[in-house]
């Protein structure tokens, strides 16, 4: 998360949940989470930046010079190519075949060539086994790799695997193999899908403009995964700040449906699966579970609007919005973009301002700060925010003891004890972390960090603790 300036705002509006003293982490999360309205306890008001595009909709970016497509763009096994060095491709075309169930196959963005297979500069900075497509520029780029399909014939197993075959994951910033949520493990049983329209992260308008110009498709797909689940229902829940999609939706769907509108609270992280359910439902995800512990599947609107537009022509994803924002920027907008196009290239386009200070893939509550211009748009980049010095401070922040304000407890969404987490995880008691304080139940939102007022990263520390956690479990 980047650090920002005071004068971004702080958390002027975080509901309070009580004597701060209590949460020592041995209390269940029912006993905080409890329904507010149509929102949850905690979370934060950062300030929103949505106006710079907003109002601005969906724009074809212009093709690059050449493509990086990194073989690991999704949570799982990487994809393994089926395309060797100096072949032709057309777009649509499959370049790489999933590694098994918890993979995707990766697609070709144009109709070009194939100009080398090795290690490239992958997302912030790491280097990976990439693809790298050069297009040919006469070429027309209509997407020729496809055949028609007969969705209401297939059987859900049948939906899901050609789910998988599109190559779709969750496009909200996870990269999560969709096919492997729609796949309902044994004993289990969904009764809703939530359709997740929230894009709680300031900045970001890629789900807002989704929703009002991909209506049709994202209805077409939440039918597809419904079917699928076998679920009896399908609420899209949105945050309240945008209530032109909200209109729009309910207009659109059909008496007939079983298809509802929910306007929830604006607030950060709202759309957080399980505080998404909690607004909505009243539900609890356990802890160490998942939606479908509670009956519920969760899905990204742009994900399910790629669904119901990829199913039906048994294409696979070759582009995505892409929202390219902040005061740095000189064009910002909602781009329809190929995937693997350079970052170097978009910043070209769109143009940037002076006395730039960092770049962030997706929001800059949770995404991270780019190190490197060499590095492509991948499956699960929501935005590109490009902030000044005015926004970002360039100089160290001196970290400060923990003076025991509970400002933390307040803000984190699944009420763990933030604070105390802080303190094990400097003196590198990270079992500690996880046995009694519950640490894997943090998704790393960083509302904790953003309200703390002695600049304690706390949220860098938990992501380090995690880690080492997997790493020394795994290895035993």
């Amino acid at each position: 998360m980047a650090k920002v300036k005071a004068n971004m705002g702080k958390a002027s509006g975080a509901a309070r949940t009580g004597d701060a003293s209590a949460l020592n982490g041995s209390a269940p999360l029912s006993h905080w989470l409890r329904r507010e309205g149509s929102t949850f306890r905690g979370g934060v008001h950062p300030p929103e930046h949505k106006e710079l595009t907003a109002d601005k909709p969906i724009r074809r970016f212009p093709f690059a010079n050449e493509f990086i497509l990194p073989l690991a763009q999704h949570a799982g096994a990487p994809s393994e190519p089926v395309v060797r060095e100096g072949q032709d491709v057309v777009r649509g075309e499959p370049l790489a075949r999933p590694a098994g169930f918890v993979s995707v196959p990766i697609h070709s963005p144009a109709t070009g060539r194939v100009s080398r297979i090795g290690l490239e500069r992958v997302g912030t900075g790491a280097m990976g086994q990439a693809i790298v497509l050069r297009p040919y520029h006469g070429a027309s780029q209509d997407v020729l790799y496809g055949a028609p399909l007969d969705i209401e014939a297939l059987s859900p197993d049948a939906l899901i695997q050609a789910v998988q075959n599109t190559g779709v994951v969750g496009l909200g910033g996870a990269a999560f193999p969709t096919h492997v949520k729609m796949k309902i493990p044994e004993g289990k049983a969904v009764d809703t899908i939530i359709l997740n329209g929230c894009e709680c992260e300031p900045y970001l308008t890629t789900d807002h403009r989704v929703m009002l110009e991909q209506i049709d498709s994202m209805l077409d797909g939440a039918r597809i995964i419904q079917r699928a689940m076998g679920a009896e229902r399908i609420i899209i829940g949105i945050e309240s700040n945008k209530p032109d999609a909200i209109k729009a939706l309910r207009e659109a769907i059909p008496s007939d449906r079983p298809v509802t509108v929910e306007a929830v609270g604006t607030k950060y992280p709202q759309g957080a699966e399980k505080m998404l359910i909690a607004a909505l439902l009243g539900r609890e995800v356990p802890s160490g579970g998942l939606p479908v512990d509670c009956g519920v599947g969760v899905f990204n609107v742009a994900t399910v609007a790629q669904i119901g537009e990829l199913l039906p022509r048994q294409q696979g994803l070759i582009e995505r919005v892409v929202t390219v924002t902040g005061p740095g920027v000189k064009r910002p907008g909602n781009y329809l973009m190929a995937l693997g196009t350079p970052l170097r290239f978009v910043l070209e386009k769109v143009g940037l301002h002076e006395k730039v200070a960092e770049i962030i893939f997706g929001g800059p509550m949770m995404g991270p700060a780019v190190s490197s211009l060499d590095v492509p748009v991948t499956k699960g980049i929501t935005g590109i925010v490009v902030l000044t010095e005015n926004e970002v401070s360039t100089r160290d922040h001196p970290i400060y003891p923990c003076i025991r304000c509970s400002r933390c407890v307040e803000a984190c969404p699944v009420h763990l004890n933030p604070s105390e987490l802080g303190l094990l995880g400097r003196k590198g008691r990270y079992e500690e972390m996880v046995d009694d304080f519950h640490l894997m139940d943090c998704f790393e939102c960083g509302s904790c960090t953003y309200v703390c007022p002695s600049n304690i990263p706390l949220v860098q520390y938990f992501r380090v603790a995690k880690g080492l956690v997997r790493e020394r479990r795994s290895a035993k």
